[in-house]
């Protein structure tokens, strides 16, 4: 069952990760929406291929890691809760804030887990960590956080008025359902 369980998550990875570059990254950003079905599932299938590349050779570093450590690192913490936290309560949370601080949650949460002794000492054998916490969620929530807001409060752009200005039916929207739509047809 545990097997099963394991297969099943790293092939819905594997999917996902596969079909945000083919169709978000590759068809919507760099084709601009102009892309062929052959072609994203070429790309797709190429991504496939790196994606199990890269998890092998993690898995290989990182053999005798902890897995309850390394699973805690998949859910991201640092970049998910502050950008869902404070999108659905604060009304001053605007685009650029949520994807500005995510990013900084979430880069400053792989920094310091890196450079814990976690990685620094039990991976990559040196004498001392850097950063002498084993879990860095404290200092790079807190960098989500300030991140979203930092950059909420400058951001001064027509998006950021549109952010704001649908707060409230996003409100009603979420608790309610009422004004929710069918989904787009692609």
């Amino acid at each position: 069952m545990a097997f099963a369980t394991i297969l099943a998550v790293v092939a819905g990875l594997t999917l996902a990760g596969a079909s945000a570059v083919s169709h978000d990254l590759y068809a919507t950003v760099f084709k601009h929406g102009k892309a062929t079905s052959k072609s994203e599932l070429k790309v797709s299938r190429i991504t496939t291929v790196v994606l199990g590349i890269v998890a092998v050779v993690l898995g290989i570093v990182f053999e005798k890691q902890n897995i309850a450590f390394m699973v805690s690192l998949a859910f991201a913490a640092s970049a998910n809760f502050p950008v869902l936290f404070l999108s659905v309560l604060w009304r001053g949370c605007t685009t650029r804030g949520a994807a500005i601080g995510g990013f900084l949650g979430l880069l400053s949460a792989v920094i310091l887990t890196v450079l814990s002794k976690a990685v620094w000492v039990d991976v990559f054998h040196y004498a001392d960590a850097p950063f002498p916490y084993a879990s860095p969620a404290l200092f790079s929530m807190a960098i989500g956080f300030i991140g979203i807001w930092l950059f909420s409060v400058t951001d001064k752009s027509a998006r950021a008025r549109i952010d704001q200005a649908g707060f409230e039916a996003q409100t009603v929207r979420s608790e309610t359902g009422i004004g929710a739509v069918e989904g787009a047809s692609h």
